[in-house]
């Protein structure tokens, strides 16, 4: 049981750091500040939306991973 739970959590921590890095930054410095009205004045919905996704992946992912860590601690 407790290898079982060890092979879930590294594929969790694995498809976790993905889903984080595939997330667009939110400011990407002095470029960002400067298209970043532009964006929101012509739109990016494809992005936004493809965001909105990542980000609850990312959250289902992380609640797994802490769930997965804390039921391991206790085996």
């Amino acid at each position: 049981m407790h290898t079982a739970l060890l092979i879930v959590l590294i594929i969790v921590s694995i498809a976790l750091i993905v889903s984080v890095l595939l997330q667009s930054s939110k400011s990407a410095g002095l470029s960002g500040a400067i298209s970043g009205g532009a964006e929101q004045l012509f739109g990016k919905q494809k992005a936004r939306g493809m965001d909105l996704v990542l980000h609850r992946i990312t959250i289902v992912l992380a609640v797994l991973f802490f769930l997965l860590t804390i039921l391991i601690v206790k085996l």
